[in-house]
């Protein structure tokens, strides 16, 4: 289930919706004022690194390790 970055045309608060089908964007509400103009905003999203690059992210794992320092 993605989570959608949107904007409320009303109050102009930025906001996140985790939202089980694209079809239900329409029935999204801002959380602020309630209203039911929002904009779904572009989004960056995140991928999992591949190659050398990926070491990083093992080793900061790693450093969660019970007993680890």
């Amino acid at each position: 289930m993605p989570i959608y970055e949107f904007i409320c045309k009303e109050c102009k608060q930025p906001f996140e919706k985790l939202v089980r089908s694209s079809s239900l964007i329409p029935t999204v509400t801002c959380p602020n004022c309630g209203s039911h103009d929002v904009q779904k905003e572009l989004s960056i999203f995140a991928t999992k690194a591949s190659g050398a690059s990926n070491s990083a992210f093992s080793s900061s794992a790693s450093s969660c390790a019970p007993g680890g320092t």
